[in-house]
């Protein structure tokens, strides 16, 4: 094995879009541009538009998003569909109990023409990767995933290979079947910003499907891109100035801190929680054409975001009491701020 040398950037390979430039863009515009993303996914998906605007909202977030729900309710086709509707590079990767770390990071390999040792890149080295079922794979590649999500980087045999922004994960999970399954633990499901699922559809969703169906006259469905990796970058950019009055940063510090305090709660959610709901109520009030976050952004998000970082204490099992069903508790007994004052960090920038 040759001795390895840190590079700045990995290979992006075929299904990697670079986003060299980012235009400015103010909230407003990131989302009308992202309610027509929404509208391209929704002639495909049928109903489920305040799912979908969860999905996005990670993805605008710059975070990861976990799928969690039964098996054949849309979960790989919504992923394809935003890779398209946002022109993304998309890869999937099927997660089994023989995947190895090098099947998703890349490994080493010998070029016999060249008499060297060449790095080919894995499949995570794409803009929106799709982990197909990952309770499915040992915990050792799980971890390989998970650090790659956190550092957005990937480190084989002392190299170091940046992933190219952006970069967003989409995972799935089964609920139900655990029989051969890793389920991932609470430090590692902490790692998504957020986790939804979609539920069974309506009657009419259901025949609404068959019926697109019929129309298209193919299984496989192909949407025109509505932005580019760029304008993505620059939609993500656009959070930064959407506005948390001081207020509301303290109602979003309230709400995580009492998952901790609720007696029925074993471990709450960490900080990391406080700043998921932060990063999700900044998209959301974008999504709305908003520049500023009011106490529904928060409420809205709530539920996704801290539900699957709270450990309950195990006779609440048995009485079959959801996590989601505490954070709806928290929600209903934390007073929801009434304020319009500016928050007190504008201007600090620059020593302001």
């Amino acid at each position: 094995m040759p001795s390895a040398t840190n590079l700045s950037a990995a290979p992006s390979g075929p299904s990697t879009i670079r986003a060299e430039v980012t235009p400015t863009m103010i909230p407003a515009e990131a989302g009308r541009l992202g309610q027509l993303v929404l509208d391209a996914v929704n002639t495909v998906i049928v109903g489920k538009r305040e799912t979908l605007e969860l999905v996005l909202t990670g993805i605008l977030a710059g975070g990861h998003v976990l799928l969690e729900d039964l098996p054949g309710l849309g979960k790989t086709l919504t992923a394809r569909c935003f890779a398209q509707a946002l022109g993304l590079g998309f890869r999937r990767l099927q997660f089994t109990p023989d995947l190895l770390p090098a099947d998703v990071t890349g490994s080493f390999l010998y070029d016999q023409s060249r008499h060297e040792f060449s790095f080919r890149a894995g499949p995570i080295f794409t803009n929106l990767l799709l982990a197909d079922e990952i309770n499915r794979t040992p915990p050792k590649t799980q971890a390989a995933l998970l650090e790659a999500m956190q550092e957005r980087q990937v480190s084989v045999e002392g190299a170091t290979y940046r992933l190219e922004p952006p970069f967003n994960v989409l995972a799935t999970a089964n609920p139900i079947e655990y029989e051969g399954t890793y389920p991932l633990p609470e430090a590692q499901l902490d790692r998504f910003l957020l986790r939804v699922s979609f539920g069974y559809p309506t009657q009419n969703e259901e025949w609404d499907v068959l019926r697109r169906r019929m129309v298209r006259r193919q299984e496989e469905t192909e949407l025109d891109p509505v932005v580019d990796a760029p304008t993505l970058l620059a939609m993500q950019d656009a959070l930064e100035s959407v506005t948390v009055e001081d207020s509301i940063g303290r109602y979003i510090v309230a709400l995580t801190a009492a998952t901790r305090e609720h007696p029925q709660v074993l471990t709450g959610a960490s900080p990391r929680g406080s700043l998921a709901l932060l990063l999700l109520s900044r998209a959301r009030a974008a999504l709305a054409g908003r520049d500023f976050v009011v106490p529904e952004d928060v409420k809205a998000v709530a539920a996704p975001v801290l539900a699957h970082r709270i450990a309950l204490r195990p006779e609440m099992w048995l009485r079959r009491i959801e996590p989601a069903a505490i954070v709806a508790d928290v929600l209903d007994h934390t007073p929801a701020p009434v304020s319009g004052a500016l928050p007190s960090h504008v201007g600090l920038r620059g020593g302001g």
